[in-house]
């Protein structure tokens, strides 16, 4: 976390326990202190506070979508893409055992939906279209402005899942004709298990959470009031910060890019080239086991991953990857590494020289030795 996200926060570990639902001073002090960082939230995305919903993160935001779309009788259909977060994936799966049809968008190499795709699905039964703004693997945004103005041609209501994206390109949920936009607190330095659910005015969704009526009623339960002041600093930071913060992590990535595949070579940077957030890479180092390159790495004080660190537990070959249409030689020699602001050019070094040593070993006992003369 930043450091000023800590120091905004630790009032309310102390002095300001009160709970934002008492009527006595403390909790008329908490309760404004939460207004105030749904203000801060709000801002980020320019939107109103008013369509702030505060939840535990982006999971709770997504379930809180589908749920709270899908069992108002709109209708039985939904639109989403086959590179979702599981996050998204399962709450469809578990709709489609209780009768309803989801399609999943196919995309392309660079793990881009198609527009015309969505266009081409809606039906007179489609509730939701739910397409992520930028994915958690291999970075790819998506042509949200696009798919924001065909489903508001179409009145049909349109949610993306912010997470990946969220404070580190500008978001604009007006311009982008969003109508549902999940965030989520750990993405831009501040604390984990908070997040919010942006609902633009009009929108109607039911509660997921139900109990003493906090959040308008949308998600009842005393509140996380702590986190939440963290949350809204984060996103005042990040705002504030934006064009500085973009330029130096996008340094810090077209670095590592250009070095890695300077230094090691049967290596491809996996997602689109532009069309990307800048603090995502993605490789595929061919004749080395991704996971093994994580424990080699992790040993050296890096720390990376192969795909979402929300599903590590479960050894699954990535259905990102595998939508893309890469072989599961490719798969299985991926790996994502992301920066942040905190990062620094003498990180990259060592990341580089590491990575160059433990890829060489990973290499001298693979299977794929002979086929590429590694």
């Amino acid at each position: 976390m930043h450091k000023e996200v800590i120091e905004e926060m630790i009032p309310y570990f102390r002095e300001q326990y009160g709970n934002p639902s008492s009527i006595h001073k403390y909790g008329r002090f908490a309760r404004m202190a939460i207004q105030n960082a749904r203000k801060r939230i709000a801002s980020l995305i320019n939107a109103d506070d008013v369509e702030i919903l505060l939840t535990s993160g982006g999971t709770e935001s997504n379930n809180t979508v589908f749920y709270g779309i899908a069992h108002q009788n709109r209708g039985k259909h939904i639109i989403t893409s086959s590179i979702e977060h599981d996050a998204v994936l399962e709450p469809c799966k578990r709709l489609e055992a209780e009768g309803f049809q989801v399609t999943y968008l196919p995309v392309d190499k660079y793990s881009l939906v198609n527009p015309e795709d969505i266009e081409k699905e809606i039906s007179s039964d489609t509730c939701l279209i739910s397409i992520m703004f930028a994915n958690n693997e291999v970075g790819t945004i998506q042509p949200i402005k696009e798919i924001g103005e065909i489903a508001d041609e179409k009145k049909v209501t349109f949610h993306t899942d912010a997470v990946q994206a969220i404070g580190k390109i500008p978001i604009d949920v007006k311009e982008l004709k969003v109508d549902l936009l999940s965030l989520s607190s750990h993405k831009m330095n501040g604390p984990k298990g908070v997040g919010a659910l942006y609902i633009r005015k009009g929108v109607k969704i039911d509660p997921l959470i139900l109990g003493g009526g906090q959040e308008n009623g949308l998600r009842s339960g005393t509140e996380n009031v702590a986190s939440i002041i963290g949350f809204g600093k984060a996103c005042q930071l990040a705002k504030d910060n934006m064009i500085q913060n973009q330029e130096h992590v996008r340094k810090l990535g077209k670095k590592l890019v250009f070095e890695i595949l300077k230094e090691i070579p049967y290596t491809t940077l996996n997602g689109h080239s532009e069309k990307r957030i800048p603090n995502n890479v993605h490789f595929t180092f061919l004749g080395a086991n991704g996971e093994d390159l994580i424990i080699k790495l992790d040993e050296n004080g890096i720390a990376a991953s192969t795909g979402s660190a929300c599903s590590v537990r479960v050894q699954k070959a990535s259905h990102v990857l595998k939508a893309m249409g890469f072989s599961h030689e490719q798969i299985t020699g991926s790996l994502r590494l992301t920066l942040g602001v905190l990062n620094t050019e003498k990180e990259i070094d060592e990341t580089v020289k590491v990575l160059k040593k433990v890829v060489k070993e990973l290499r001298a006992v693979s299977p794929y030795k002979e086929k590429y003369n590694f």
